[in-house]
């Protein structure tokens, strides 16, 4: 990972565009800037190369694909060491959007989508609980999402 003497402030103004619109063009960026667009494609190429970057993706909004239910799970597991295994089978879980290893109340804490609630019945009672280690699960579903957002880094 970067150490932030790495990373200056071209680079950060650099991502902060593109994080505001991932398929704007490198030559436009440099426009605004007031650099070549070399210097823009050598900058993140380095940032790629230090793992700043972890990649480029296209985000769809779920709920135009008939996908009308966002929900959050607690999972309590048996004992810690079953998290390596239950993480390794809850990669096949392709609801599952995210997945975050916990300190407090639960062992793991995840964000599923799923079609309705049916399909949510199924994918809780089907798949996360019936992965070895869990012992039981919390389910939160989410009513709105009012802020989804990345660090800014200016």
């Amino acid at each position: 990972m970067a150490q932030n003497s790495e990373i200056d402030i071209l680079d950060r103004r650099i991502l902060s565009m593109l994080m505001l619109d991932a398929t704007r063009a490198y030559t436009d960026i440099a426009k605004e800037l007031q650099v070549s667009g070399g210097t823009v494609h050598v900058r993140m190429k380095k940032l790629e190369d230090l793992g700043v970057i972890k990649g480029s993706h296209l985000f769809i909004n779920p709920n135009a694909v008939g996908y009308d239910i966002c929900a959050f799970i607690g999972i309590f597991l048996e004992k810690g060491s079953a998290y390596q295994t239950a993480v390794t089978a809850m990669r096949q879980v392709p609801e599952i959007v995210e997945m975050h290893y916990t300190t407090g109340q639960w062992s793991m804490f995840a964000k599923i989508i799923c079609r309705d609630t049916l399909h949510l019945r199924e994918v809780l009672n089907e798949k996360i609980q019936a992965v070895e280690g869990v012992e039981r699960t919390e389910t939160f579903i989410s009513l709105e999402e009012s802020i989804t957002r990345q660090v800014n880094i200016l």
